[in-house]
């Protein structure tokens, strides 16, 4: 195993954490425990907010979950250059903490949607996704009842403009703006997207793509040449 350490941050109603966990160890490196409660980082080399329903999603998803103590030493950090990759939950929480624009809002068929989902990769150039070619497919399950990407006009020209949309939907689900599953900031460390990646690593969960991986290799392949 590399020495590479990934942070799993845990909220009271995360769901995915072990499953992020396991995915950060089958790709080599080694997963770390954050508590929500905790001022400790614990030296981590990045940092994985996964899916679930911090708080049950009171007020707005995520909107709790951003004043957790580990916020605190996260919000910095990763303005610093932190990488920092949120998955649905974790997307909707990095959202709330203005670490990411725009936000995530209920599904344009007020319908809660869990299927596997084509998408395309549109980035390779973050810490996240060099695993990846950009226009590669690949299919991953989405869960979620407010996972509509929205954001202002001028801050959806901007994304554009800038190369921030990570990855897109092929065949909309939720009616996200520009299709968008996915976003970076600008300096590119930090990243979110609604699917989720750490369920698509493996053959015995049954997904049909083991795509999920690339997400954890890319993270590990970073951290080792950095």
């Amino acid at each position: 195993m590399s020495a590479a350490r990934v942070g799993v941050v845990t909220f009271p109603g995360t769901l995915d954490d072990q499953d992020a966990a396991r995915a950060v160890r089958l790709a080599g490196a080694q997963a770390v425990p954050l508590w929500h409660a905790e001022h400790d980082l614990k030296g981590v080399d990045a940092v994985f907010l996964p899916g679930g329903f911090s708080y049950g999603d009171y007020l707005r998803c995520g909107a709790i979950s951003r004043f957790a103590p580990l916020m605190e030493e996260l919000i910095p950090a990763a303005r610093s250059g932190l990488p920092v990759l949120g998955t649905c939950n974790g997307f909707q929480i990095l959202c709330e903490a203005h670490l990411l624009p725009g936000a995530l809002t209920r599904n344009a068929s007020l319908h809660y949607i869990c299927r596997d989902q084509r998408l395309v990769v549109e980035r390779d150039d973050t810490p996240w996704t060099s695993a990846f070619r950009p226009g590669q497919e690949i299919v991953l399950p989405v869960k979620h009842g407010e996972g509509r990407y929205v954001a202002a006009p001028e801050t959806l020209a901007a994304l554009e403009a800038g190369g921030q949309v990570v990855i897109r939907y092929v065949g909309n689900p939720n009616g996200s703006l520009n299709d968008i599953a996915g976003i970076r900031n600008e300096a590119g460390n930090i990243v979110g997207l609604m699917p989720h990646p750490e369920h698509a690593v493996e053959d015995l969960v049954g997904a049909p793509s083991t795509d999920g991986l690339g997400f954890f290799t890319s993270i590990l392949k970073n951290l080792v040449n950095a």
